[in-house]
């Protein structure tokens, strides 16, 4: 494939190249556009009949009222939990001071 050949759309190509060395600077006139485009936009679509509407969504029904709580036993099933979590921490942190101690002692005789 030789890619410098001329082709038969040399006419489009002319405004781009460059003046031959005799002539005088002026760049060629470009070729005159085509007569009919090449796009004539999208299909016209046909306007809805007159009794068109958007569909109607139903309205959804109102929502029900939650169950009554009971705070107090909320609030002590909190304090159960706390109570819970406070005490595995103090058997943990029991359990690696006496693992400190260990080592440390190990260490040191």
């Amino acid at each position: 494939m030789n890619v410098s050949s001329p082709s038969p759309d040399d006419a489009h190509d002319a405004y781009w190249r460059r003046p031959s060395p005799g002539a005088e600077g002026g760049r060629p006139e470009l070729p005159p556009p085509d007569p009919e485009p090449g796009y004539a936009g999208p299909p016209r679509v046909p306007p809805p009949p007159g009794t068109w509407h958007p569909p109607i969504v139903s309205q959804p029904p109102e929502p029900r009222t939650l169950p009554p709580q009971d705070l107090d036993a909320v609030d002590e099933a909190e304090r159960s939990a706390r109570t819970v979590t406070y005490g595995v921490g103090l058997v943990a942190a029991a359990i690696a001071v006496i693992l400190m101690c260990l080592l440390c002692a190990r260490i040191l005789f």
